[in-house]
C-alpha cells in the first residue's frame, strides 16, 4: 500500500470512540471526558475529527508543544477557551506531561462550572489515573481507546484475519508491511521504545532499564499464556524477587503494552495472588519478536485467543481466565451480572474439557465457543454476540 493511499484511508476512517465523545459532550453540563490509551492508535486524529464536526467554538492544545509545560500553561489554555465564549470545547492532549495538572483542572472546573466542555487525552495510564483518583473524583468519564480491533482494520484497510494476526493493532505500520525490516523498526522504535522511555522510565522508578526491556521481550514470547513470576524471574539475567517482576508487569500494563489477566475465583484474594495470563496489546507486539509463519498453527492459535481476549478487555465488564489443575478455560467475562465462559477454538492442539468443567462448577455461567468461522461476528459486536448465542 502506498503512503498516499494509506493516509487517505486513515484520515477517512473514524473510530467508534469519536461518536461516543460527540454524544457525551452534546449535553448542557457534560463531565470532563478523559480519553486514555496507548501511543499511535489515533486518539489525536479522532479528537481532531470531532473538532471538525463540532458546531461550536473549540480550542486544541498539546502538552508536547512545550519543553516543560507547567500549571500556568493549563490555566492559559483554559483562558483561551473562555475567551471564545461559553460552551467552548477545550481539548488538552498528553495532559499527563503537566505536573499536578489535575489540581489545576479541579479548581478551574469547580470555580467556573459548565462554562467549558473539556476533553483531556493521555497515553500513560499510571500517571493519568493517579491524577484522576486524587483530585477529580466524580467529575469525569473515562474512555479507553486501545489498539485497533480486527473489525476496524478490516473496515479501514481491508484486512483479512490472517493479516491482522500477523501485523494488526497499529495503523501507522500498515504502509510498511511489505518490508518486514522497516515494519519491525517502526513498531520497535516509534511505539515500543517510545512507550518504554517516555511513558514508563521517564516517570517511574526503574533501577535497571536494560533488564526492564529484557523482561518485555520475554513476556512477548508468552502470548495468551499463564506465566509464573518465578519462571519469568528465572529468565532474567539478574537476581531479584517476584515483587520486581510484578512491578515490571504493572508498568507495562500502565503503558497499554500488555494486560495481565487474573485467575477467576469467588474469592478475591485468590485472584490477586494468582500468576497472570499475559495478553499483549495486539498481534504486532508478538510479530516484532517472532515473525509468524502461515504453517505455525500453535502461534496463530495463541494470536487468535489473545485477539479475543483484547476485544473483551475493550468492553465494560471484567475479564479473567480460569484453571483447575489440568482443566483450563480461556476467558471468563462478567457483564451486567452474567458470567460468560468463553473457549477459543482455532484448530491448534490444546487440552479440552475446561469449558464443561467450569460450567459444572459455576452452573450460572453461559457457555460460549468462538472459532475462526464466527470470530468476525463476535469482533464486530461482542456484547450482542454473547447475549444472543
Amino acid at each position: 500500500m502506498s503512503s498516499k493511499m494509506y493516509y487517505d484511508l486513515f484520515m477517512q476512517y473514524s473510530r467508534r470512540f469519536v461518536e461516543i465523545l460527540r454524544q457525551r459532550i452534546q449535553g448542557n453540563s457534560p463531565l470532563i471526558q478523559v480519553v486514555l490509551g496507548p501511543r499511535q492508535v489515533g486518539k489525536t486524529t479522532g479528537v481532531k475529527q470531532l473538532i471538525s464536526q463540532y458546531t461550536g467554538k473549540s480550542h486544541y492544545a498539546h502538552a508536547d508543544d512545550l519543553l516543560a509545560p507547567d500549571r500556568s500553561w493549563v490555566l492559559e489554555q483554559w483562558q483561551k477557551a473562555l475567551s471564545l465564549g461559553n460552551g467552548t470545547l477545550l481539548i488538552i492532549d498528553e495532559i499527563q506531561k503537566v505536573p499536578n495538572w489535575s489540581e489545576v483542572v479541579k479548581k478551574l472546573w469547580d470555580d467556573e462550572p459548565n462554562r467549558i466542555k473539556l476533553i483531556v487525552l493521555g497515553s500513560s495510564s499510571l500517571l493519568l489515573q493517579k491524577g484522576l483518583s486524587e483530585s477529580l473524583a466524580g467529575r469525569f468519564e473515562l474512555l479507553r481507546v486501545l489498539q485497533w480491533s480486527f473489525t476496524e482494520s478490516k473496515e479501514a484497510f481491508n484486512y483479512d484475519l490472517n493479516q491482522f494476526l500477523k501485523y494488526g493493532g497499529y495503523p501507522g505500520a500498515v504502509p510498511f508491511e511489505s518490508d518486514y525490516d522497516r515494519w519491525y523498526s517502526y513498531i520497535k522504535d516509534s511505539i515500543v521504545e517510545s512507550a518504554i522511555s517516555k511513558d514508563i522510565i521517564q516517570d517511574n522508578r526503574v533501577g535497571n532499564p536494560a533488564l526492564f526491556r529484557q523482561a518485555f521481550e520475554i513476556l512477548c514470547s508468552y502470548p495468551s499464556q499463564e506465566i509464573s513470576y518465578t519462571k519469568l524471574l528465572g529468565q532474567l539475567q539478574n537476581k531479584g524477587n517476584s515483587d520486581l517482576v510484578k512491578h515490571y508487569i504493572q508498568l507495562y500494563c500502565g503503558a497499554f503494552l500488555l494486560t495481565g489477566l487474573q485467575k477467576y475465583s469467588h474469592k478475591a484474594y485468590l485472584s490477586r495472588s494468582s500468576s497472570p495470563k499475559i495478553l499483549l496489546g495486539c498481534p504486532a507486539l508478538i510479530s516484532m519478536y517472532r515473525q509468524p509463519r502461515d504453517t505455525d498453527k500453535e502461534l496463530f492459535g495463541r494470536l487468535l485467543e489473545q485477539t479475543v481476549g483484547n476485544r473483551l478487555i475493550s468492553l465494560p465488564g471484567e475479564v479473567y481466565f480460569w484453571r483447575d489443575r489440568s482443566h483450563e478455560l480461556d476467558f471468563v467475562f462478567k457483564y451486567h451480572g452474567e458470567i460468560y465462559a468463553i473457549e477459543v477454538k482455532s484448530g491448534r492442539m490444546k487440552p479440552m474439557g475446561g469449558l464443561s468443567r467450569f460450567c459444572s462448577e459455576f452452573p450460572e455461567s453461559k457457555s460460549i465457543v468462538i472459532t475462526k468461522e464466527n470470530f468476525e461476528i463476535f469482533d464486530h459486536d461482542p456484547i450482542r454476540f454473547l447475549q444472543e448465542i
